[in-house]
Formats: structure tokens, sequence, C-alpha cells
């Protein structure tokens, strides 16, 4: 399943997507402690399978959170897409 975490507004979209059907084979959680905004956090899927989700208190304000690691422009390695060893995070901005 594809979860998608994040709002839209006047100045564009901004998303966090999570891939669970990779996120429940990964064993060590990495991304959890690379975020330094501590974004994100493990709970259970409708499978009852652990997996990353973006906290909900944080959803509607991720431009903000995320800019410390994703400047508007020329960001490369971001620590949480880094962290991710299955390849399940991507950003939508």
């Amino acid at each position: 399943m594809i979860a998608n975490y994040g709002y839209r507004d006047g100045s564009g979209e901004y998303y966090v997507t999570i891939d669970t059907a990779l996120c429940v084979e990964c064993v060590g959680r990495w991304c959890v402690e690379a975020c330094p905004e501590r974004l994100f956090e493990i709970e259970m899927d409708d499978y009852d399978d652990e997996v990353v989700a973006i906290a909900p208190t944080a959803r509607k304000l991720l431009k903000e959170r995320c800019a410390g690691c994703k400047p508007t422009g020329g960001h490369v390695g971001l620590p949480c897409i880094s962290a991710c060893r299955p390849g399940a995070i991507s950003h939508s901005w």
C-alpha cells in the first residue's frame, strides 16, 4: 500500500509517501532516528504490521518542518531517504 502524508495549499503539494510493502520488510527503522525533526513514528497498519508513518501533529507542517534538510533548491541526500534502506520513502516537492 502507498501511504501519502501531507497537504496541498496555495504554494504547492507537500507529501511524504511511504510504500508500506517495502517498509514492512525493514528491520532497522533507520528513518525514525535519521529525521532531525522526529517526524516519523512507528504504527500498526491495517494488516497488523509495524510500519513507519508521519506523526499526525506534523502532517500539516511538512514544508516548514522539512525545511532544515530540504531548502528550496539544490537538496540531495535527505536524511530520511538516505536512511531508508528499502527505498520506501519519497517526497513530492
